[in-house]
């Protein structure tokens, strides 16, 4: 069951970044060009997320299982940290690059935009890097 809930969200995920635009690269940095031909279409699609993820938060504070019965995982710390804010900049100044975050790269993939292939290749890379460089300054700390 829990796999199916996960496909299904996933797939009305994927439909509702297709149907929104946030996975055409061109309409996203349409959206991050304030300066030029500013595309103010996505802020909705935006807000409307931002409220949803608000309400669904408020009631996921209030449980200790989902209604699946898995445990709930929140965030614990919220503290702005230096790492939290240079990892803020390097996705916005991706985004603002390739008009791709994460998510709708992965849906782009799937839709076959010839584009997506190069951002999810390197952001894949970047993963590798991320886990390569924790595990060695990890071991570093604990020598």
């Amino acid at each position: 069951m829990i796999i199916v809930t996960a496909l299904l969200a996933g797939l009305l995920f994927g439909i509702g970044l297709m149907v929104s635009g946030m996975a055409n690269p061109a309409k996203v940095l349409g959206f991050l060009d304030l300066a030029g031909t500013w595309d103010p279409s996505l802020a909705f699609v935006m807000a409307g997320a931002i409220a949803i993820g608000l309400v669904a938060f408020l009631i996921a504070k209030r449980r200790t299982r989902s209604w699946l019965g898995l445990p709930m995982q929140l965030p614990a710390s919220t503290a702005v940290t230096l790492r939290l804010v240079l990892g803020s900049a390097a996705f916005g100044v991706g985004w603002g690059m390739a008009g791709f975050c994460p998510g709708p790269a992965l849906v782009a993939l799937g839709a076959g935009y010839p584009k997506a292939v190069g951002f999810v290749a390197a952001m894949v890379a970047g993963m590798v890097v991320f886990e390569v460089v924790e595990r060695a300054t990890s071991t570093l700390r604990r020598a």
